[in-house]
């Protein structure tokens, strides 16, 4: 779900899925080039965190997950104030499902399973590709951290 302008903020959580030493990424494509986003969405108002992390991982993905705990929190807020959002990426563990071939979410061009180690070589969403290595590297065992505001502009090119 996209975030809406307001004037406050809206919450988006998303997961962290690995597989291996593979992570579930989602593809989409709003503008000319495409981009990678952990998999999540919008809270909705009187959803848990948890609830709307299960709700939007199967929704976007197909399978069924689990949180185990946050890992990271950040903002993302447009140059222009018309867009703020306040991400919290949880480590998730699979319970069940398999990977949708075809979300039904026409923004998502594709879910992808894609190894950790490559995640920097893409446009992920908020950039936190680093971090994400990072957390891997150490088996997530880190505390919760912020990561302060993060903003990706759009490119405008294929």
């Amino acid at each position: 779900m996209a975030a809406r302008a307001s004037d406050r903020p809206r919450v988006r959580v998303a997961a962290i899925i690995m597989l291996d030493d593979s992570i579930v990424l989602v593809r989409q494509r709003r503008s000319a080039a495409p981009y990678y986003l952990l998999p999540g969405g919008g809270v909705d108002s009187g959803e848990t965190l948890a609830d709307a992390l299960v709700r939007e991982v199967a929704e976007e993905t197909g399978l069924q997950c689990r949180p185990v705990r946050p890992l990271f929190i950040n903002d993302t807020i447009s140059p222009t104030g018309d867009r703020h959002l306040v991400n919290i990426t949880f480590l998730t563990e699979v319970r069940d499902g398999s990977i949708l071939n075809r979300p039904s979410d026409r923004s998502i061009e594709a879910v992808e399973v894609i190894p950790v180690a490559r995640i920097t070589e893409l446009d992920l969403r908020p950039a936190i590709a680093s971090q994400i290595q990072d957390a891997f590297a150490h088996d997530f065992t880190a505390s919760a951290v912020y990561l302060g505001p993060i903003w990706t502009p759009e490119t405008g090119h294929a």
